[in-house]
């Protein structure tokens, strides 16, 4: 007996038909599988869509009443009854004066902009500028001697005698730190019970102010003199000096009168500020003494290596641009006699370098060294500049620049002023301040380089001055932006373009004699380089 088989081509097609079936099913799992996973994904965006929404809507809810709350404030401090009924008026400015600076958690405005792509990459930019300035001092050197080895004797030299400026410095901050305070102390403890107040506030006043004169007046003059510190550490030893003044000045002024105030109890001794405060002051990023300041939780020490490196940065940065952009212009070579085209074309020459030291000065010092200071104490109020580069106003830009001395010019000097002649003379008080920063600003150049030059005075004082009044809060077009911006590339061209020529001039054409006259007169009008 045979079996029936069914044909090849039935056979064939029943294969076919379930494979297909088979396709068919694993293609149908597959899209279900694929349905599953898109609900499944729907879903979750859905979660995330609403997690994000209530982020948002909480924070612009809190930025909403911060704004209200900031923008009512001023109306709901009420004056004092007028006729029984409460005045509705904001208070006035003389009002705000009256109140000390207020110290509040806030970051450094460049910190938050680093956190947006397009500023950070302006920043990723002066890196690049920095590499390519280091290589091509490796090309010249490469070219001219034969050799890749960087030699920073600019650095060696500016930064030379640092073992002078650390005594130095030692002697500035035991006095500074000993002397104000425990006079201070001793004053406090004898104001209430002493016969003549004004006798004991007289005679101390004079005796410290003397001892002021003669530690933190003369003896870093003498030093930076007697022991012929180089640029760097002469700036490092005057602008310590005049910081010292400053944070004394302010310890004095901010405690003096509460301890004035304050009569104590029948046996009990006056209350003063603790030493612990005032030492955290000396080296707090703020010329404004408070007893208590905002302070973070915890030091981030990221943070701090990552502003520590910025500043060596800086640093090598200032080097590469004196090295390759200032020494090789300003530098004589040939018997040039000093005319109008030389001095042009080395003013418009010195605006490059100029405009990039002031922005690297600003970086190093205003934001990465407060910064750094600031991280290492915990001192939460970060606000040591604002927005200065977008000023429309020179009146802004000086408010903006350099908060921290700001407040204390604005609070010590301009307020002080108003105090003293009853809120009269504003202009008058206006203008001391102005006179009063550009002397404290030639002092500090002059004696940094070692010669008088007063060019920053002149830039301070008589074109200050005038834009400040001229170029003032009123003006708001993008169009006085740009000419702040012109100003300050000219200006800072001015002054490097003369300081640098002075140095040169200095060093070819010394001293011959000790006039008066001679001190004062500005070498490089009369110095003919010998080649």
């Amino acid at each position: 007996m045979t079996t029936a088989e069914p044909p090849n081509g039935v056979w064939h097609r029943n294969v076919k038909t379930r494979q297909s079936d088979e396709i068919t099913g694993h293609v149908e799992d597959h899209k279900s599988s694929q349905q599953e996973d898109l609900r499944r994904w729907q879903k979750h965006a859905q979660v995330v869509k609403v997690n994000v929404l209530k982020q948002v809507q909480d924070q612009l809810s809190d930025l909403l009443d911060k704004a209200l709350t900031d923008s009512i404030q001023p109306f709901a401090q009420l004056q004092p009854a007028v006729n029984g009924k409460p005045s509705k008026r904001p208070p006035s400015s003389s009002q705000r004066m009256d109140d000390g600076k207020v110290f509040t958690d806030r970051p450094s405005l460049l910190d938050e902009l680093f956190e947006i792509n397009h500023i950070r990459t302006i920043y990723h930019m002066f890196i690049a500028i920095l590499l390519i300035f280091f290589l091509s001092t490796l090309a010249v050197d490469y070219f001219d001697q034969g050799r890749l080895v960087l030699e920073f004797d600019l650095l060696f030299f500016a930064f030379g005698k640092l073992g002078t400026v650390t005594w130095a410095w030692s002697v500035m901050f035991v006095y500074t730190l000993l002397v104000p305070y425990f006079t201070l102390v001793f004053w406090g403890s004898l104001y209430h019970s002493f016969p003549s107040k004004l006798g004991l506030s007289l005679g101390s006043g004079l005796v410290l102010s003397a001892v002021q004169t003669c530690v933190l007046g003369m003896f870093p003059v003498y030093v930076a003199v007697h022991y012929e510190l180089p640029p760097a550490s002469r700036f490092i030893v005057i602008l310590e000096q005049i910081r010292f003044l400053m944070k004394s000045y302010s310890f004095m002024r901010e405690t003096a009168p509460v301890i004035m105030k304050n009569t104590p109890k029948e046996g009990e001794s006056p209350r003063t500020p603790t030493f612990s405060s005032y030492l955290y002051f000396l080296f707090c990023p703020t010329l404004i003494y408070k007893e208590s300041y905002p302070r973070n939780s915890h030091i981030r020490w990221k943070y701090v290596f990552t502003t520590l490196g910025m500043i060596f940065g800086c640093l090598f940065y200032g080097y590469f641009i004196l090295v390759r952009l200032c020494v090789p212009v300003f530098r004589p070579k040939t018997n040039q006699p000093f005319s109008k085209r030389t001095m042009v074309l080395a003013v418009f020459h010195a605006i490059l370098p100029g405009t990039m030291l002031l922005l690297l000065c600003f970086f190093a010092f205003l934001h990465c060294w407060l910064n750094l200071f600031g991280e290492l104490l915990r001192f939460a109020d970060r606000m040591f500049y604002k927005d200065w580069w977008n000023s429309t106003s020179f009146a802004n830009y000086y408010r903006t620049w350099n908060v921290v001395v700001h407040d204390w010019l604005y609070y010590y000097g301009y307020r002080d002023f108003l105090l003293l002649s009853k809120r009269k003379f504003r202009t008058a008080a206006m203008l001391s301040v102005f006179i009063v920063s550009a002397l404290v600003h030639e002092y500090a150049l002059g004696m940094g380089f070692g010669f008088f030059y007063p060019v920053m005075f002149c830039l301070f004082a008589f074109f200050g001055v005038v834009f400040n009044f001229t170029m003032n809060d009123k003006r708001q077009s993008p169009v006085f932006n740009v000419i702040m911006w012109m100003c300050l590339f000219l200006g800072q061209g001015v002054q490097v373009c003369l300081y640098c020529q002075e140095w040169y001039a200095q060093i070819h054409c010394p001293q011959t004699g000790n006039s008066f006259w001679e001190l004062v007169t500005p070498r490089s009008w009369s110095c003919n380089y010998q080649s």
